[in-house]
Order: C-alpha cells, then structure tokens, then sequence
C-alpha cells in the first residue's frame, strides 16, 4: 500500500470514528421503552449521580419558593445558586457521553436558570417575577420527566 492510500485510508478511518462518537454523543445510550419515554442506560452508580442532582434541583426549587414566601431573597439567591452552573461543573465525560443531547440540553437550561434566578434575587427584582422564572424552569424539569426514564445497565 502506497503512502497515498494510506493517508486517505487514515482519513477515512478517522472520519468513521468522528461520525460515530458524534452520533453516540447525539443519541446517548438510549433504547425505547413501551410508552413514550425513551429510557437512558446508565451503570448504577452513574443513574445515582443524576437522580441525586435532579434531587438537589427539587432541594433548590423548595428553598427558593420557602425563601420566597418569606421574603427572604437571600435565601432564594443561596437556593438558587446551589444548583447553578457551578453545581453542573464536575460532571464525568464518559457519563455525558451516554445522555442525550436534548437530555443534556434540558439540564443545562436549568442550571443556567436557576444562576438567573439567582442574580435576579441579588439584585431584588420582584417576587412575581422570579416566581415565573421559576415555573417556566420546572416546565423544563417536567418535560424531561415525560421524556426520560433512567434505567440501569
């Protein structure tokens, strides 16, 4: 085999393993389920990691309508802040790399408004106002709940 051939053998090659990385990122480690959930396959203890981030989310909503209905935003913005981007951050490649992009999309949506939520109790804008952050935050939370199931491998 020439050096040509080579190379392009090489290109080829590489451009099959970048289309099917892309396309397992794309699609997760997913399988259909009767019903219409979409189950996401995750070792045991990766299935715990999220189920006790989604956890901490639901901690997080409790603190900021408590905090709210006490009109304490200082506790909305520690609530808040507790399940923002920041929370997000140590997230395990290979773990990322079985959930779904629009799985990933909704999480990130959420991180990134409960960080909104957050500012928006700082700087002491309206009850009302936050609590609509809020609900349009929790209709990503229950559209992913009708979506997903997590199942374990």
């Amino acid at each position: 085999m020439n050096k040509s051939n080579l190379a392009l053998f090489a290109i080829l090659l590489w451009v099959i393993s970048a289309a099917v990385f892309g396309w397992f990122f794309i699609k997760g480690n997913t399988t259909e389920i009767e019903g219409q959930r979409t189950a996401i396959m995750l070792q045991p203890a990766e299935r715990e990691l999220v189920l006790a981030e989604m956890r901490g989310l639901l901690g997080s909503t409790h603190g900021i309508l408590d905090g709210l209905g006490k009109k304490d935003m200082q506790q909305v913005f520690q609530a808040a802040s507790a399940s923002g981007m920041g929370s997000a951050a140590d997230v395990n490649p290979a773990l990322m790399a079985k959930l779904p992009m629009s799985f990933k999309e909704l999480g990130m949506s959420v991180h990134h408004a409960m960080d909104e939520i957050a500012q928006d109790a700082k700087a002491g804008k309206p009850s009302g106002e936050i609590l609509n952050k809020l609900s349009n935050t929790l209709a990503s939370c229950v559209a992913c709940h009708a979506a997903w199931q997590l199942k374990s491998e």
